[in-house]
């Protein structure tokens, strides 16, 4: 099963009562062989796939260990960033600060991204790029981590962006807009894409 998550919901339940609607709930509710396999931060939208059978669970959640799967992200960061290029600085969580991660080049678990730009814009008079964010390794807030070491925050960013970055736009522009990987069944590489919303 492939989805267009938006943006604001959970993939999967919190700790507390007032986050148990999520996308897998809803899900379940629909569909009760709904399995598991990957996830989005709350505030990021875009593609998400879930298994209908443990075996399809087991072999695409392989291909995500392996980095067999391909996928891409669109995202709106401050300034005007130039080119393209990667960031490979581990990112692991701040305990002292939850729930940030931060940029630790002195931490032995990588993390790699690959940006390309593709435009430069102005959002209330502020410059602006639009970026294609290829993540290599999935760590959590990679992508969000990974920008804000470079100085260019994703706007709408409340974790990472500064006050004046986050009033840009009313969400977080990081949307994941394009995803391969190997069907369990038929073993041909499937690609989904799902345009992002700003």
């Amino acid at each position: 099963m492939v989805i267009h998550k938006p943006a604001g919901i959970l993939t999967v339940p919190g700790k507390t009562l007032e986050l148990q609607d999520c996308v897998i709930n809803r899900l379940l509710k629909i569909e009760p062989k709904t399995l598991l396999i990957h996830r989005l931060d709350r505030d990021t939208s875009g593609i998400l796939i879930f298994a209908l059978s443990k075996s399809a669970q087991k072999s695409i959640s392989r291909q995500f260990q392996e980095r067999e799967t391909s996928k891409t992200y669109q995202a709106l960061v401050a300034g005007h960033l130039q080119g393209e290029g990667e960031i490979n600085v581990p990112v692991v969580y701040d305990p002292a600060h939850p729930p940030l991660h931060i940029a630790d080049p002195d931490h032995n678990k990588a993390a790699l991204t690959h940006y390309q730009v593709i435009e430069h814009l102005e959002i209330q008079g502020q410059p602006v790029t639009r970026v294609k964010l290829t993540p290599i390794t999935g760590r959590s807030h990679q992508l969000r981590v990974h920008m804000q070491y470079l100085g260019h925050p994703i706007i709408g960013d409340t974790l990472y962006a500064t006050a004046a970055q986050q009033q840009l736009m009313p969400r977080l522009c990081l949307h994941a807009e394009r995803l391969s990987f190997y069907h369990p069944q038929t073993k041909e590489q499937v690609e989904f894409y799902c345009q992002a919303p700003f």
